[in-house]
């Protein structure tokens, strides 16, 4: 899907909207099920963490790019990760979720992941996160929330999410630009660069102690709010697609090893389970305090309107 990033970015630049957009105060956070708060709320903080995953992946990309347009397109895609998280935030808020000024801790996997990326995201080649960002999207956008609006009655909810979705909708045209790119390059020195980061010990343990085990238990939450599995397996058919459809996406090994892993999670079959569930169980013993102090970013999740 080769585009013109110029006219993309224009577009981009047309399309920015903030909190202060939103009447958050407008009538429908009654409609809320009281029974359905709990997973409802557990599944919106994962969300909101998720969300700030993707601004930090898109500030390295926006660092490793090398077209000025692109690098440009990258900083308000982190940009618009973050405003989509502090909208779930007022979204929570709105809905009596969190008491005022307080934001929802992340798990153990969350924060590993949010640690590592923090500490090698700059140092991961265009062609790993130029990956492995298309495919958190396009479950992001074609079953997290999707079955979200589905579950949820609060018409301003259904607001916000169509201004998020249009924005994901943009991410996505670039994302497969950007994998159309890297299909098109030097597949050798993109395995081999992609190898030097994801070799390192932290890298790896991160993988097996956050990411993994985060992908799994997102599964499982979407799951035990009533999500079919075919529904998450069909948008994850997306990803495949696309390199389907353009053999030079599938000449990049690291595409193929992100589809590969994808596959596995949404089977979610007997031996990957059992592999998740003892990284998932190791990763409960990693103590917070191990990990270091949070990265300054986070701090920046908020629900004021303003932001």
């Amino acid at each position: 899907m080769v585009i013109d990033l110029h006219k993309m970015l224009a577009k981009i630049k047309a399309s920015q909207w903030a909190l202060a957009d939103i009447d958050w105060d407008a009538p429908g956070a009654e409609m809320i099920d009281e029974r359905q708060k709990p997973l409802l709320k557990r599944f919106m903080a994962d969300l909101v963490w998720i969300e700030h995953i993707g601004a930090r992946g898109f500030a390295a990309l926006a660092l490793n790019a090398r077209d000025d347009t692109l690098k440009e397109i990258y900083r308000y895609f982190h940009a618009e990760e973050q405003r989509h998280a502090n909208a779930e935030l007022a979204l929570m808020r709105r809905w009596g979720m969190l008491e005022h000024g307080e934001v929802p801790q992340p798990n153990i996997n969350l924060q590993i992941t949010l640690r590592v990326l923090e500490r090698y995201g700059d140092d991961m080649p265009l062609s790993m996160l130029g990956s492995v960002i298309p495919m958190l999207e396009i479950a992001l956008d074609g079953a997290l929330l999707k079955f979200l609006l589905d579950e949820v009655e609060d018409p301003l909810c259904h607001r916000v999410f169509d201004k998020i979705n249009a924005d994901e909708a943009r991410h996505l045209g670039v994302d497969f630009h950007v994998l159309e790119m890297i299909g098109g390059g030097p597949q050798l020195r993109n395995a081999v660069e992609s190898a030097g980061v994801l070799l390192r010990p932290v890298v790896l343990a991160g993988l097996g102690l956050g990411y993994l085990p985060l992908l799994s238990h997102m599964r499982e939450s979407l799951v035990g709010m009533g999500l079919k599995a075919e529904r998450l397996h069909e948008a994850m058919n997306k990803y495949g697609q696309i390199g389907d459809r353009n053999p030079g996406i599938g000449r990049n090994p690291i595409y193929q090893l992100v589809r590969a892993h994808a596959n596995l999670v949404v089977r979610n079959q007997a031996p990957y389970r059992l592999l998740v569930g003892v990284l998932g169980r190791a990763s409960r013993n990693v103590s917070p305090r191990w990990l270091g102090p949070e990265p300054a970013w986070v701090r920046q999740l908020t629900y004021d309107i303003a932001a």
